[in-house]
């Protein structure tokens, strides 16, 4: 099998060396502005397919499947981000005879819809916070919904992702011009105005599981994922095992996402993520139906490649693997080093790394496209590379992670690496007390802008 990688940066080469452990041939596909991109070098093939901007390159249907058929790929990966979730594109690769690596067209769509996959989740028992039963068009109705559900209430794209098209409004006097707002961000952002409403549940943590499923009805869960430390909804820091569970909670949220995956009829690797409060209540909020960022430390956890069992699936293989043989050990963080400037809001920063020396040693994984020299485009995410330190126990997985954080010297481009320095140091993040809102909670307190790593 021949796989092209519709794809760029880091989950890109992490595919390209995934399908090179399998024995399989790789195709790279590339925008102008990335004809040097590390992607394109590791590929057996490389083709370009367009302009810079994603539209006119990554996100062109047609400039893929050509690819396909110039160099006789007869699979695709999409990776993460731009075709990762879209249904219709999965459904043309099937049409085209190409395979794609990732869950049936079916249930990307059904689970893509926030407002049809909370309906989902409800059918399976899943807990779910109080909200619309699916999407409400009409302003009146709306107000008389939030009112039963009560203050304050979030109004949320059914199309949206990655923290866009979310609106809160706190208060009843607020909500109708929240909710016009919604409905146009929405349009604007998804080609879709269709919105729906939920309670908010205050002080939560973010907290997913990843499941695994084959075609033949096999699925295993692998453990959880906290990923509270976010700004404006964005990740910045993830660890496993998350902190506030119990070996029961795991066991109950693993359970509860299993049960939605089999629900949908789904198969490939997927993450169900829930809010958990302060009582240690979950909540569905969404399943992303692809590989995320973050399924790094999910593999140290486990020692299971999850990319190459994604591949396998796609290709009609069972699982290797039961429920009883997986093993949690040990505690794992990943640290998203971005180029962006967080002494300005986190304010993007591309350009040229003219000094770029990574950490090495004991329990250090770095997964990056980067390399000295090259430039970074503004064209897309602002992701350098991802740090990933695995210890004994939380408090050891900490030391090693300032370790290697010290060790990793970029310049050229503004960092988020002085940020991770900054939590490793906090004291409520070291005592696991904090919630989702915490470090949008700092950069409005100025408190990232005053410390020493911040001038690193």
């Amino acid at each position: 099998m021949k796989v092209l990688v519709a794809n760029r940066g880091e989950i890109a080469v992490r595919v390209i060396r995934a399908c090179h452990d399998l024995g399989l041939q790789t195709v790279a596909v590339y925008s102008e502005v990335d004809a040097e991109a590390l992607h394109v070098l590791l590929a057996d093939e490389a083709i370009c397919i367009g302009e810079a901007p994603s539209s006119k390159s990554y996100l062109k249907i047609s400039s893929i499947l050509a690819a396909c058929e110039i160099t006789g790929a007869d699979a695709i990966h999409p990776g993460y981000g731009f075709h990762s979730e879209n249904a219709n594109f999965a459904s043309i690769c099937e049409s085209c005879g190409v395979v794609f690596i990732g869950p049936p067209p079916k249930a990307i769509s059904l689970l893509g819809n926030k407002a049809e996959a909370k309906k989902l989740a409800k059918s399976a028992k899943v807990p779910v916070i109080p909200g619309s039963d699916g999407a409400i068009k009409d302003v009146t109705q709306a107000l008389k919904e939030a009112r039963k559900i009560g203050f304050p209430i979030f109004i949320k794209a059914v199309a949206g992702g990655g923290g866009k098209g979310i609106r809160v409004a706190l208060s009843e006097e607020e909500f109708v011009k929240q909710f016009v707002a919604a409905q146009t961000e929405a349009e604007v952002n998804f080609h879709n105005p269709d919105v729906y409403i939920e309670k908010m549940v205050l002080h939560p943590r973010h907290v997913e599981v990843q499941i695994i499923g084959d075609k033949h009805g096999n699925y295993v869960h692998l453990g959880e994922r906290d990923c509270s430390i976010q700004r404006r909804r964005q990740k910045l820091i993830e660890e496993t095992p998350s902190p506030i569970l119990s070996s029961s909670l795991r066991k109950k949220m693993g359970e509860a996402a299993l049960h939605l995956a089999k629900e949908a009829k789904y198969h490939s690797v997927g993450t169900v993520e829930f809010l958990v409060d302060n009582e240690k209540n979950f909540y569905f909020m969404e399943m992303n139906t692809r590989i995320q960022v973050e399924h790094t430390i999910t593999e140290e956890m486990t020692g299971i490649d999850l990319v190459a069992e994604q591949i396998r699936i796609a290709c009609g293989e069972k699982l290797s693997f039961k429920q009883k043989e997986i093993e949690l050990e040990g505690h794992v963080f990943e640290f998203r080093i971005n180029a962006e400037d967080p002494k300005n809001r986190f304010m993007p920063s591309p350009g040229k790394l003219e000094y770029y020396i990574v950490p090495g040693g004991p329990h250090v994984r770095l997964d990056s496209a980067c390399y000295a020299g090259y430039t970074i485009p503004p064209h897309y995410d602002s992701l350098i590379a991802k740090l990933i330190v695995k210890g004994k126990n939380r408090k050891e997985a900490i030391e090693i992670a300032k370790r290697a954080l010290r060790e990793f010297h970029i310049t050229g481009v503004s960092s988020t690496i002085p940020f991770h320095l900054y939590m490793l140091e906090d004291k409520r993040f070291l005592e696991n007390d904090y919630t989702l809102s915490y470090v949008d909670s700092l950069i409005a307190e100025g408190c990232l802008f005053t410390h020493p790593h911040s001038e690193r």
